[in-house]
């Protein structure tokens, strides 16, 4: 069993933002020269030791900073220790070229595997790609959550294997925002793989959202950055075609989507949310399939939450601490 330290309960409770363990995101130029009070998040990995929660509060305190709260995850056992820290500052008072020499200092303190400090007031929205085939709901429901400011990221384009017509919903509001639309037709033979990576290039993590094809371990390597999947949570019961009839017609009695990394081996990746649903014997295959699609919505968009949020970091081999 795991033994977890919570420190406050006043804030809502990463994987490894590809080889970005001690870097800081920053707008060009300075803060403003404003007083106001900024909100900031700090997370930490490190081996394990007596003094850590002391020194990050210390340093926080000591530049005027208040935290309002801080999660810490110990496992039992083990010699590493996990935190996430949420922190008001004044910019004046605590310039952020300041605050990265800070933070760093600690790090190298306490060799620190990953240490990442974010302000989401000031630093750039994470770029993202978002990748999609033939089914909307997942693609839509991102959108729609962007435009409405609850998804803190800047969609740089849609790339899809499916071709959709100039008057679909999806293109409208994407041309109606200046999302580029790019369809590659792809094949067993021809997935597009070096075409896609020359239009992420810029991305900071990609969204496959309902993408129906296999990204390969070289598009993999060679992009370098996470990369965020969603699918049903029938598997492995369930493979192929059509799984809500197969699971429908098993009469399931729980339903659910999982939401994880992507990696070499198929579906597998570490873990970032899961949720799930009682289905019964009064649903037919319509409902069925539309509690299964509302669960993949919410799935997906509350991990790219978490993971723009820094509350997702890597434990262990192929698993997540979600604080």
């Amino acid at each position: 069993m795991a033994l977890t330290r919570r420190i406050s309960s006043s804030i809502p409770h990463y994987f490894g933002f590809a080889e970005r363990s001690f870097k800081s995101y920053k707008l060009p130029g300075g803060p403003s020269s404003s007083s106001s009070l900024t909100h900031g998040i700090h997370v930490f990995h490190c081996p394990d030791q007596v003094g850590i929660v002391a020194k990050l509060s210390e340093r926080i305190a000591s530049r005027g900073g208040n935290i309002l709260g801080a999660d810490i995850f110990v496992p039992e056992k083990k010699n590493v220790f996990y935190s996430r820290n949420e922190f008001l500052f004044d910019p004046v008072k605590w310039p952020r070229e300041q605050m990265d020499e800070d933070f760093l200092n600690l790090s190298k303190l306490f060799s620190a595997t990953r240490s990442v400090v974010r302000v989401p007031d000031l630093d750039p929205k994470f770029k993202i790609g978002i990748l999609a085939s033939k089914q909307d709901h997942c693609l839509v429901d991102l959108l729609h959550r962007w435009q409405e400011g609850r998804l803190p990221v800047e969609i740089t384009c849609v790339i899809s294997n499916h071709e959709r017509g100039p008057n679909t919903h999806v293109i409208r509001f994407l041309e109606r925002n200046n999302i580029p639309y790019h369809y590659l037709n792809t094949t067993k033979e021809n997935k597009r793989e070096g075409e896609m990576l020359e239009l992420v290039l810029d991305t900071d993590f990609l969204v496959l959202a309902r993408y129906m094809q296999i990204l390969s371990g070289n598009f993999l390597r060679t992009y370098g950055k996470d990369v965020i999947n969603i699918h049903h949570g029938l598997l492995p019961s369930f493979k192929g075609g059509n799984p809500s009839k197969q699971a429908f017609d098993a009469g399931v009695k729980l339903i659910g989507a999982t939401s994880h990394f992507v990696t070499e081996e198929l579906d597998s990746g570490p873990i970032i949310e899961q949720m799930v649903e009682r289905v019964s014997h009064r649903d037919n295959l319509e409902s069925f399939v539309q509690k299964s699609e509302n669960l993949e919505r919410q799935c997906l968009a509350k991990a790219m939450r978490s993971y723009c949020e820094l509350r997702v970091l890597p434990y262990e081999e192929n698993r997540t601490v979600v604080f």
